[in-house]
């Protein structure tokens, strides 16, 4: 069979064919005998597999001992891999250090926060500051590099492994040590670090640098500003790992290029992946769907959130799942549909290539139960034969590679500095998530049909008509000044409660919250009053509240007030404002909604901003429209969000693929059944379908 070129990303200089999108996952042939690798690739090659993420887990099989190194078995996966059309983006395979390495160097091992020793039998444990592990960890990146530099199957590197996701803090002596270089490297001097941290409260002010250590378990509440900076080391220690290795590949092979796998995902707070996607040559993410209700609205959340760190540019989807996984606490398998469209979904905000954990299911070790595209029941199973129908709609979609996100004509601010400060200790709540409250804007934004980026901050917010910026916590004076001037330019801001309430070293504001916003919203708080966990209340416009509310007093003419609260300790006050700045206006909401109730909400800031939906209005909320464009050209994916057949009157463009009824329909005109260009002109979604268009500009 004829294999799909590899994405541009993903192509050697000397490659002139046409792209394709990569298609393939991680593949661990050492868990296997040799006779499974040859059945292997013949089965790859069935399912249009084209790339492997190959010996991530393998340092102990390439280097058995310290002197001792076995490539033999690699060298010929390799071969046979690159016989059979498949390329190789190829591991350092330091993300988890073999038992000879932490026997001999035990110093290498992670400390807990109460001072306990994180032992080897699972993964990443290895603190990302031990000067031995680096030196260790290098010499094997060295040693495959030099190897495979110019093996014909080698298209990318992949750096270690989702850096971070068991080993991000360490409160090891190397740890205390490279946080005290760091922190001298930010601020100086003592003096401005005691400033910093604020070191008058309870006799905390350090005199030497060997006093400061990582805020290891404590009597009380660790001090506030020193735990953000730790955070923020945390995260900036593990990016310099990731520099480290980068380092070694580009100087012994400059041609390939290098990634590593975010996990922009769930709760994945620690790594501050907008701040690491320029240390990659292009930006790699893992997702796995979360169950609830929002689950859908999750993918579509992150995978938006991946596409605006990379820039708009295509990326990478390294790491997602078949069906179930394993580490949930129930653990259910996909859907029909569920495989494409989850795959599909990521493609449509971007990804120029779809992976899965794993190519082949293990029989054992941790993840033996979690889903791979070659099951335990073997290819003769319908999860093989969903894999290989989206290797073959992945080919039919060859024309979207290498295009690029359009832009929404609104946006969600997301701010790492702000997740990792509002929910440290000693708050108003414990309950307040950051990531939630973000996402329950996109599922309002996904209710109403209207498309939305999800952006980090430092994006420019002028080519955004609506801006909502939900908790933006910590907000240093420039931040301030420009969102004034987004404003005042003409743009719509929404925030919402606790924000604008620190600045950069957590220093609370004075003179009344929010702060540095107090001016542009017209309003002023003089006290928080958040909400016990399961009491409510009543808004005049029909919501209801959750969580926080803030007893607002407005501070001019100008600012309108939207709702109102009914019940509580604030009735009668305002509970939602707006104020107009000229041809702009900042908005407030200063309970949490919910995504429900957030809908009508913003129905209102909307239409106030003249952002709508590009959907017909019966299929708004049901289905979720992504656009990827390029040389005028405009690629409309169409994702149905429900378990019914959706109609899209009026949607018209050249049907690149549609989910039928019966499959996948790769004809442009279909045969009427759900899926497909009705017959007369009418496109149907089947139950959690897809459809692909290319529309010329100017199509209705």
């Amino acid at each position: 069979m004829t294999h799909t070129p590899l994405p541009p990303m993903l192509r050697r200089p000397d490659d002139g064919t046409a792209p394709g999108f990569a298609y393939g996952a991680d593949y661990n042939p050492d868990q296997w005998p040799r006779e499974v690798w040859d059945e292997d690739v013949r089965l790859m090659r069935e399912a249009g597999v084209n790339v492997v993420s190959l010996a991530i887990f393998s340092w102990a099989r390439i280097q058995p001992a310290e002197d001792t190194w076995d490539f033999g078995w690699l060298d010929e996966v390799m071969d046979l891999l690159h016989a059979g059309g498949i390329a190789v983006d190829l591991a350092t395979a330091t993300a988890s250090p073999p038992p000879w390495l932490t026997t001999a160097h035990p110093e290498v091992l992670p400390v807990t926060q109460a001072g306990e020793t994180v032992w080897p039998g699972a993964r990443q444990h290895w603190r990302p500051t031990s000067p031995v592990f680096r030196e260790y960890a290098l010499r094997l990146v060295t040693a495959l590099a030099e190897r495979y530099r110019d093996h014909p199957a080698l298209v990318a590197w992949h750096v270690n492994n989702e850096l971070g996701c068991h080993n991000v803090y360490d409160y090891s002596d190397d740890a205390a040590r490279a946080f005290r270089a760091w922190l001298r490297s930010r601020y100086g001097t003592l003096d401005a670090l005691n400033h910093a941290w604020g070191t008058a409260f309870w006799s905390q002010r350090y005199t030497d640098w060997e006093q400061v250590l990582p805020p290891r378990l404590a009597a009380s509440h660790p001090n506030p500003t020193q735990q953000l900076d730790f955070k923020r080391f945390s995260s900036d220690a593990l990016k310099e790992h990731l520099r480290a290795e980068r380092e070694v590949l580009r100087r012994v092979t400059p041609e390939v290029p290098v990634t590593t796998n975010f996990m922009i995902t769930g709760e994945s707070r620690a790594m501050h992946y907008a701040d690491w996607a320029a240390e990659v040559d292009f930006v790699s993410n893992d997702h796995y769907v979360r169950p609830g209700p929002q689950a859908l609205d999750e993918l579509s959340f992150s995978a938006n959130l991946t596409g605006n760190i990379a820039g708009g540019r295509p990326w990478f989807l390294m790491e997602h799942s078949t069906s179930a996984v394993n580490w949930q606490p129930i653990n259910r398998a996909k859907r029909d549909g569920e495989l494409a469209r989850d795959s599909l979904l990521h493609v449509a905000h971007g990804a120029d290539a779809v992976c899965f954990f794993q190519w082949r299911q293990s029989a054992a070790g941790a993840e033996k139960y979690h889903s791979a595209m070659v099951p335990h029941a073997g290819a003769d199973s319908a999860l093989f034969r969903a894999v290989t129908d989206l290797g073959r709609t992945l080919r039919d979609l060859a024309p979207v590679v290498g295009s690029d996100r359009s832009p929404a004509r609104a946006a969600i601010v997301f701010d790492w500095q702000s997740w990792w400060a509002v929910e440290q200790d000693s708050h108003p709540t414990h309950l307040l998530r950051y990531r939630q409250e973000a996402l329950d804007w996109y599922s309002a934004f996904l209710a109403l049909g209207v498309r939305v980026d999800v952006v980090p901050l430092g994006t420019e917010l002028d080519r955004y008509d609506l801006v909502v910026a939900p908790v933006l916590h910590m907000v240093p004076g420039r931040l301030a000044k420009e969102l004034t001037g987004y404003v005042t330019g003409g743009g719509h801001l929404v925030t919402t409660y606790f924000s604008g309430i620190v600045d950069e070293n957590d220093h609370a504001w004075l003179g009344g919250y929010p702060g540095p916003l107090r001016d542009l919203l017209g309003i002023r708080v003089e006290e928080f009053d958040p909400l016990p966990d399961g009491e409510s209340v009543e808004l005049d416009d029909g919501t209801t509240g959750t969580l926080w509310t803030d007893r607002i007093a407005a501070t001019g003419p100008d600012v309108e007030v939207l709702a109102s609260y009914r019940t509580g300790e604030q009735a009668g006050r305002p509970a939602i404002t707006r104020r107009r700045v000229g041809d702009g206006s900042a908005a407030y909401v200063s309970t949490r909604l919910g995504a429900d109730g957030l809908t009508g909400v913003l129905a209102r800031l909307l239409d106030a901003a003249g952002v709508t939906g590009e959907l017909p209005e019966p299929a708004r909320g049901r289905v979720e429209l992504t656009v990827r464009e390029r040389d005028g050209e405009a690629y409309w994916f169409l994702v149905n969000r429900t378990d019914e057949p959706v109609e899209l009157p009026g949607v018209t463009g050249e049907v690149l693929a549609a989910r039928t009824a019966d499959g996948w329909d790769r004809e442009d005109g279909g045969d009427g059944g759900d899926g497909g260009d009705g017959g007369d002109g009418l496109l149907v979604l089947a139950p959690r379908g897809v459809a692909v268009l290319r529309r010329t500009p100017g199509a209705p």
